[in-house]
């Protein structure tokens, strides 16, 4: 299974992307503007993770957000 790595711009920072397939084409866009919408209307719990993010796994319709600390990776439904 082949895994693509694509940077997104968030918070002024590259952020790596992994993927294994993606499904529809706008699935990028739909990425980045869950994070913008996180960022701005979630809880303290998806702020300290976007805050610490250092990479995002697309796994299914899922986005896996991972940080500096563990304990505050999530999941984030892209649909």
């Amino acid at each position: 299974m082949l895994k693509k790595t694509v940077y997104i711009e968030f918070q002024d920072r590259q952020i790596p992307v992994f993927c294994t397939t993606i499904s529809h084409k706008n699935t990028f866009s739909l990425l980045k503007d869950a994070l913008n919408r996180k960022l701005f209307s979630g809880k303290r719990a998806i702020k300290k993770c976007l805050d610490t993010l250092i990479s995002i796994e697309i796994v299914g319709s899922e986005a896996i957000l991972h940080s500096k600390w563990e304990n505050d990776t999530l999941a984030l439904s892209l649909y």
